[in-house]
């Protein structure tokens, strides 16, 4: 899949939810791909979460991002802080080339649901990753293809609450790196973009 063809198909797809009132509680994710010289197409970023015990996504494959903070201007704004916060990309707003539907985040907290905003960026440039923090375990580029074909799904049972659900997953890297849950819907929300 080469880039040029997914971002014209992302800038159709992008939403525009506005922006939720400051008491709610938000989150916002960025979702960056590339294409470096020499390789067959766009790659997709991921970071699997340190193991941290009050962290209910704790050893998670995610999208980079977090909490909407009070001094944040936009969600997009949390996006581009946290990227940086977390692994070291310096993105701007002209690197953004769409927003894909938010996503509930359902957890144990007592502030209620939590809403995650969803942005694509575009890199034209290399970026040196740092991941050298307390809150990111590694990081990985993933090309699109492979995730657009499918390969590495499977489903788990998970029991939350006393039921049982299957959750479907993929694994990246095969073996290493589990990506289900919030992200899963989020990078399903992404491929269906970009068919």
């Amino acid at each position: 899949m080469r880039l040029d063809g997914v971002l014209a198909k992302l800038i159709t797809a992008s939403v525009d939810h506005g922006e939720a009132s400051s008491d709610e509680p938000r989150a916002a994710v960025a979702a960056i791909l590339r294409e470096r010289p020499g390789t067959e197409g766009a790659e997709l970023f991921f970071i699997r979460r340190a193991e941290q015990e009050n962290d209910p996504w704790s050893g998670h494959v995610a999208f980079p991002g977090g909490r909407r903070e009070p001094d944040d201007k936009s969600l997009l704004e949390t996006a581009i802080r946290e990227t940086k916060e977390e692994v070291g990309i310096e993105l701007g707003i002209s690197d953004v080339v769409a927003r894909l539907p938010d996503v509930p985040a359902f957890t144990r907290s007592k502030k209620g649901r939590l809403v995650v905003s969803v942005f694509v960026f575009v890199l034209h440039r290399d970026a040196e990753v740092s991941a050298d923090n307390a809150e990111v375990a590694t990081t990985l580029w993933v090309p699109l293809a492979l995730l657009k074909e499918g390969a590495g799904k499977e489903t788990f049972e998970l029991e939350y609450d006393g039921k049982k659900y299957e959750m479907p997953y993929i694994f990246l890297h095969p073996g290493e790196h589990r990506l289900w849950g919030m992200t899963y819907g989020m990078l399903m929300s992404l491929l269906d973009a970009v068919k």
